[in-house]
Order: structure tokens, then sequence, then C-alpha cells
């Protein structure tokens, strides 16, 4: 069952798919459409789960669902991630690696592999105060409040310490 992203719980669970490159507005609204099946579909043990969510910055798929009415099951969870392989697929994107860093870089949003980000740091092309994006949250709370935050207050900071 869908809801409104913005009238769900605080302490939604969270996923965050972040895309290696920007969507068409085409693609964001086909995508959305999709989303929109899927979540009014999703179930727990043929128990509808409550959730929602928001394209961000045309790259950033977030699914919420609000745990206090029913959590998702490991199959419900499963059944997530075949739809999200399936959008990888139709629409020829990266959605799963979870070993990219996004991060702020002027206006737009640059996407680079751990590996090159860690040469960056090195390198001083990007610093504690550039903003990445955590894609670590677990809640919508977290979501709203240390998604998007400087480097040095997220899991990113690590690499400025060598």
């Amino acid at each position: 069952m869908i809801s409104d992203f913005k009238t769900l719980s605080e302490n939604s669970r969270i996923w965050i798919y972040q895309s290696n490159r920007s969507l068409t507005q085409k693609e964001k609204e086909s995508i959305s459409k999709l989303i929109e099946d899927f979540l009014n579909n999703w179930k727990s043990h043929g128990v509808s789960l409550n959730s929602g969510f928001e394209i961000k910055y045309y790259r950033f798929i977030v699914i919420a669902q609000d745990q206090n009415t029913q959590s998702p099951t490991g199959c419900a969870i499963d059944s997530l991630v075949h739809f999200i392989q399936k959008l990888e697929k139709l629409y020829s994107i990266t959605l799963l690696d979870k070993l990219n860093v996004s991060y702020r870089q002027g206006r737009s949003i640059a996407y680079k592999s751990l590996k090159d980000f860690k040469k960056m740091v090195k390198n001083n092309s990007v610093s504690k105060k550039t903003i990445v994006f955590n894609n670590l949250v677990q809640t919508k709370s977290e979501y709203n409040n240390n998604w998007e935050v400087t480097a040095e207050e997220s899991w990113h900071f690590r690499f400025f310490n060598h």
C-alpha cells in the first residue's frame, strides 16, 4: 500500500539506491509509475506494507517503509531487490553498487568509485567539507537529518585520516 512519502513515520525504514547517472524527466516519470505499482502490491506474509518513495535530484531512489504497521520479511526485501534489478536492466543504470560515492560538485552531483574518491581525498580534490550522500542511513529521520552532510560528518571521514 503506497502512502505519501512525507506522511510516513520518522522511524520508517529507508533504502536508498543511487544511480550511476542522472535520470531524464521521462525516465523519472516512468520509474515513478513502476515504483508506485510495485509498492501498491508489496506485501509481507500477505499483509500490505505501508510504504512510499521519492526520487531525489534525478539520481536517488528512496524507498521508505513504515515499520509501525508491519515489518518486511526477508522475502519482501528480496522482492524489492529483484524489482530494483529489473529497473537496472530496463533503464541501463546501476542502482545496487554500494562501492560508489556520490557527492556535490558545485551545483551538480558527481558519482565516483570508492577507489577514485579515495584518490581524490589524497589529491585534495575533495575536502572534509565536501557534501556527500550517506546512503547508509537506516530511518526516515536519519535520511532527513544525516543523509546529505559534509564528509567529516559521515562514514566518508575515515578516508581523510591516513
